[in-house]
């Protein structure tokens, strides 16, 4: 047949061997999220984590969480937090008016 076709009937015969868990040529990998470290941004702002909460308009419940690592910030969140880092008074400015 031709190559195109071969190699998709080698990728699918590689899948299925790795999903049966036998040996083979297929390589898995895992890629780790760069780690928001809530808890340093908010204490280099200088917050408790009520006041922190308060300010940026999330559950104090969030925050615990966040900082102890049973949940991970996404979306918007996760942008606003990486700008926290690197320019806190950015965000203090912003709120601010």
């Amino acid at each position: 047949m031709s190559r195109a076709f071969d190699g998709l009937r080698e990728g699918l015969e590689d899948a299925l061997a790795y999903a049966k868990g036998e040996p083979g040529r297929a390589v898995a990998s895992q890629v780790a999220a760069d780690r928001v470290d809530v808890a340093a941004i908010r204490v280099a702002m200088g917050l408790s984590q009520p006041a922190f909460a308060k300010t940026f308009a999330v559950s104090l419940s969030t925050v615990r969480k966040w900082e102890q690592g049973q949940r991970v910030p996404s979306g918007p969140a996760r942008v606003l937090l990486r700008v926290m880092e690197r320019d806190p008074q950015a965000v203090r400015r912003a709120l601010e008016g």
